[in-house]
C-alpha cells in the first residue's frame, strides 16, 4: 500500500477525512492514510511541511499562502473548505472593557504565522488600526490561550467559534465579538518533494477526499456525528453544518488568492512584490 502522511486540526471540519478511512475508502484504493492532529494549528503544520514531516496538511488559507511566499517548500492542491471561518474573540470571563479597544491589547496567538496571529492583523486592518509586534504572546494551542486569558498574560484570542464554544458553556472563557475571514478558510498543501514524486498518488487521495466531502454533505445525520463527536450541542452543530460547504474538485481560485495577498500586503505580513505565481499546483507540472 502507499502510505500518504496528512494533518490537520483536530476539529469538525476534518471530519469527512476521518468517516472515509473508518469507510475503508482510502485502504480500498491501496492507501494507507496516516492521520496526524495538529490541535496547534497552522503554524505548526506549516512547520511540519517544511521539515517533511508530513505529505499533506489541511490548513487555514492565510496561512498557507503566508508561508508559501516566505520560502514553504509547498504547494496548494485542492481547496477543502469553501466558506468562511468566523472566528470568535475571546477574553477570560473577567473582562469588562468596551469592544472597540481590543486593538491595543495583548492577544494571545498559538504561533506566529498562525491564523490566530494572522486574523487579528486583518481585522485590525479592515479597522482602520493597526497590532505591534510586541502585543503578540504566543501560547500553542487553545488550552494555552484559555490559560493565558486567565492568568493576564493576555487579553484577546482569536479561535474558531464553535471549536471555543464548550469552553464558554463551561465559564472558562467569554466570547465578545466576531470576525468573519474575507476568504474560504481551508486549503489541502502538499510538499513540492511529494508533488513531484507522487502526482498520481495525489490525485487519488483528492479525489477520494472530494468524494468523502460530497458524501458528508449528504448525510442526513451528519450534524449529529458532529455534536457526538466534538462536544457540541446539536443546535449548534446543526448551525455550523449548514453555514459550511467543502469542495468537491480541487479548484482554487487565483482571484481570491489575489485577494488574500492583497490583505497580507496590505498588513504587512509579506512583501509588496510578492505573487500568487507558484502557490498552486498545476496538475501538468511535475516539479
Amino acid at each position: 500500500m502507499d502510505k500518504v502522511r496528512i494533518g490537520g486540526v483536530p476539529e469538525h471540519f476534518n471530519l469527512p477525512i476521518h468517516l472515509a478511512v473508518e469507510n475503508g475508502w482510502f485502504s480500498k484504493e491501496g492507501i494507507d492514510l496516516a492521520w496526524s492532529d495538529f490541535p496547534g494549528g497552522s503554524g505548526y503544520m506549516k512547520e511540519a511541511l517544511r521539515k517533511k514531516e508530513v505529505d499533506l496538511c489541511i490548513l487555514l488559507t492565510e496561512g498557507i499562502v503566508t508561508d508559501i511566499l516566505k520560502g514553504n517548500p509547498s504547494k496548494i492542491v485542492s481547496s477543502f473548505v469553501k466558506t468562511s471561518l468566523t472566528w470568535g474573540i475571546h477574553t477570560s470571563v473577567d473582562y469588562t472593557e468596551d469592544n472597540s479597544s481590543i486593538f491595543d491589547k495583548k492577544i494571545a496567538i498559538s504561533r506566529f504565522g498562525s491564523g490566530s496571529h494572522l486574523m487579528p492583523i486583518v481585522n485590525a486592518m479592515m479597522e482602520d488600526q493597526q497590532i505591534d509586534l510586541g502585543q503578540f504572546v504566543e501560547v500553542n494551542d487553545i488550552n494555552g490561550g484559555i490559560k493565558s486569558l486567565n492568568s493576564g498574560d493576555a487579553e484577546i484570542f482569536y479561535w474558531e467559534k464553535f471549536t471555543t464554544k464548550p469552553y464558554l458553556e463551561k465559564g472558562r472563557l467569554k466570547k465578545i465579538d466576531e470576525f468573519i475571514s474575507p476568504w474560504p478558510c481551508f486549503m489541502i498543501a502538499a510538499t513540492n518533494d511529494f508533488i513531484a514524486s507522487k502526482p498520481s498518488l495525489i490525485s487519488k487521495v483528492l479525489k477520494i477526499i472530494h468524494h468523502a466531502n460530497h458524501h458528508f454533505m449528504e448525510k442526513s445525520n451528519a450534524s449529529q456525528l458532529v455534536a457526538e463527536r466534538y462536544n457540541l450541542n446539536e443546535k449548534d452543530a446543526e448551525r455550523w453544518y449548514h453555514a459550511t460547504e467543502w469542495s468537491v474538485n480541487g479548484w482554487v481560485s487565483n482571484k481570491m488568492l489575489e485577494g488574500v495577498l492583497y490583505s497580507l500586503k496590505e498588513a504587512k505580513i509579506v512583501d509588496q512584490d510578492c505573487s500568487t505565481q507558484g502557490i498552486i499546483w498545476k496538475r501538468n507540472e511535475r516539479k
